[in-house]
């Protein structure tokens, strides 16, 4: 039937459909398969901020008017306060595993997926080509024709373009991670060479929540995933139960 349609030349169509010059060739098959494909496609946002105290929510808004834009629905959110500089972050594997061929996976920016070194990167950057999936980002204009993309010779060339940027931008990440952490410590130690530095406050209520974990007997993977703290403050907190222990 829809080749019928085509030959006899019937003009009821979508205003957004653009006319090949054959007019036997018209783009509407190009319409339908984009529109199936878009269907078919799966978007998922993932949202994250290196500490607790950060807002990882923050850009969700921002990517949903994106979304809008593109005509395309975010199937889930996954959101996590972890620091881009490790490859463990929960969320962004609990996203790659449920992916499949084809699935978007869309961020504010490169940085949000990677601060990593170059060796994790890789490995990263190798689970993501396995998996089949694309990454759109805001920051990377070359992405979002992605999801536009309707034919295979388009996409592969978008995809090795992409790949290129993709490095770029995750090796600029990792400098700018390096350099606010070598700042960092050139800052603290100024400050202790002047006398100034006092370290960081301790977070007295967060301690007493551990605390209070410890002596009810929950384990240190518990804790940690309860209160998003390191396993080094925790110890911390232990030792101080033991020596109050030690001194009654």
């Amino acid at each position: 039937m829809l080749f019928e349609i085509v030959h006899f030349g019937y003009t009821s169509l979508p205003s957004s459909i653009c006319w090949c010059n054959n007019i036997y060739k018209q783009c509407i098959l190009h319409y339908f398969h984009e529109t199936i494909y878009n269907a078919l496609m799966r978007v998922y946002g993932y949202l994250r901020a290196s500490t607790k105290f950060q807002d990882a929510e923050r850009a969700k808004n921002e990517l949903k008017y994106f979304a809008k834009k593109k005509g395309i629905k975010v199937s889930f959110w996954f959101t996590e306060n972890e620091t881009g500089s490790k490859l463990n972050r929960p969320e962004l594997f609990r996203l790659l595993e449920i992916t499949e061929p084809g699935d978007v996976l869309l961020v504010e920016q490169i940085d949000r997926i990677s601060r990593l070194n170059g060796k994790d990167w890789e490995t990263l950057k190798s689970v993501i080509a396995d998996k089949g999936i694309k990454i759109v980002s805001l920051d990377l204009p070359t992405s979002h024709r992605l999801i536009d993309s309707s034919d295979e010779f388009t996409e592969r060339m978008l995809s090795a373009i992409n790949a290129m940027l993709l490095d770029m931008l995750a090796a600029v990440a990792r400098k700018d991670y390096e350099d606010r952490k070598r700042r960092q410590t050139q800052g603290v130690q100024n400050a202790k060479q002047q006398g100034k530095y006092r370290g960081r406050p301790e977070n007295i209520v967060l301690q007493n929540k551990i605390e209070g974990l410890l002596r009810d007997g929950k384990s240190y993977n518990y804790i940690q995933s309860l209160l998003g703290c390191s396993r080094h403050t925790i110890s911390k907190v232990n030792k101080r139960i033991k020596n109050k222990n030690y001194v009654t």
